[in-house]
């Protein structure tokens, strides 16, 4: 007579599947400080804009010294890359608004300023930004700001200013 089979269970032809790691969980942000720091290494200060940035259009800069002959640096400088770039603008318009610009970042007193150029369509944006942070906002009272002196030049198609933790941003565009 046969004898009964045992059965036995079959060894698995793969190795079990072991479970995955757990996920590392997500940590909570950082509590502000009191004078508007993030705790945690370093000195890291909130700002509530971005920096100069362009997007879909060419543009250079340059970083000056905070001296009194920086706008003439950045006079020849702003000349010769729109020259590079195939324009042919006036140059006493350029002169009068790159001069009026640095002039302003200058006066704010900073360290170093850095001048910011850019074209699209026939038109360039001129921006000097000065490096000095705790400015109040605001213009002069007297009404006699720069603003009023850039926009009385025949060409400007337009110009602002605005104060930041980095400094204020002064800007001109003209018609090229």
């Amino acid at each position: 007579m046969a004898e009964p089979v045992t059965e036995q269970p079959d060894p698995p032809s793969y190795p079990p599947k072991t479970p995955p790691p757990p996920k590392k969980p997500v940590s909570p942000p950082r509590p502000d400080t009191a004078d508007g720091r993030v705790a945690g290494p370093g000195p890291v200060v909130r700002t509530a804009r971005r920096g100069v940035g362009m997007r879909n259009r060419r543009g250079v800069n340059w970083s000056l010294e905070s001296v009194p002959w920086a706008a003439s640096i950045a006079k020849r400088k702003v000349a010769a890359q729109l020259g590079q770039w195939g324009y042919r603008p006036d140059r006493t318009l350029i002169d009068t608004v790159v001069g009026l610009l640095v002039t302003a970042a200058v006066a704010d007193s900073g360290r170093r300023i850095s001048v910011h150029v850019s074209d699209q369509d026939r038109q360039a944006c001129i921006l000097a930004l000065s490096h000095q942070a705790g400015l109040a906002p605001g213009h002069a009272p007297d009404g006699d700001d720069v603003l009023h002196q850039i926009t009385a030049v025949p060409g400007v198609t337009g110009c602002g200013t605005d104060t930041g933790p980095d400094g204020r941003r002064i800007w001109a565009v003209v018609s090229l």
